[in-house]
């Protein structure tokens, strides 16, 4: 099966990635990545398979032999606006963020990503167009990477692969959605409680100021926001 079977599910994706406000992938030279083979353990992959599909081992092998393992410092970009993206990624350990600059230079953080999630655009990654938005690691990360050509021979040679992948699309659709509707029709202290809830962690590993653009308001009212909820 080839690209046109996800054609519907891209577009709706992109339509909501439209309504985010402008919402990950290549690396620009510049930055100090450096592919590994100490961390190319895919048993996190072959769980979150196994927890969305059944597969038979054989099949599973064909996914895990087309990963690359590699390494992203701390602060490095994995893809910016205006390249293109060549790879998409699945998190063993780290996280990184999406985000883009309004026309007035403003830095909005569009989405996280940590353990376990796959990430990068879509768009560019599949219909082989320019990047919409760029992707930043912020914290060490490692990833188990597929190429285009990879993902392709993929779905053209595992169902259950062709299965995973649509429901990697339908759920990252729901999520973006879910965004979108908290972003119209929930308080910012709401918003912030919904954050807590869904990335219980993540406040603990991140700058506060990324919380602050994701949710929309400043950092000064987001520390009003933590005194008011701690009590």
């Amino acid at each position: 099966m080839g690209w046109a079977a996800f054609g519907y599910v891209l577009n709706s994706l992109w339509v909501v990635w439209i309504f985010l406000v402008a919402c990950s992938m290549i690396w620009r030279r510049t930055d100090p990545v450096r592919s590994i083979s100490d961390i190319s353990n895919v048993e996190a992959l072959i769980r979150h398979i196994k927890n969305l599909v059944p597969i038979p081992d054989g099949h599973l092998s064909l996914i895990t032999g087309r990963c690359r393992a590699q390494y992203f410092p701390k602060k490095a970009h994995l893809l910016h606006q205006e390249e293109f993206a060549k790879q998409v990624h699945f998190i063993l350990q780290g996280c990184v963020r999406t985000y883009v600059f309004d026309y007035n230079g403003v830095e909005h953080t569009l989405s996280f990503s940590m353990e376990d999630y796959w990430f990068g655009d879509l768009q560019s990654f599949i219909r082989n167009t320019p990047a919409s938005f760029n992707i930043q690691a912020l914290e060490d990360t490692h990833v188990l990477s597929i190429s285009q050509r990879d993902w392709e021979e993929l779905l053209a040679e595992v169902p259950e692969f062709v299965s995973y992948t649509r429901i990697l699309f339908r759920n990252t659709m729901f999520s973006h959605e879910n965004r979108i509707l908290q972003g119209l029709s929930y308080t910012a202290e709401e918003r912030y409680r919904r954050f807590l809830a869904a990335y219980p962690t993540l406040p603990q590993r991140i700058s506060q100021k990324h919380i602050a653009s994701y949710l929309g308001i400043t950092p000064e009212f987001l520390s009003m926001l933590r005194k008011k909820i701690k009590g």
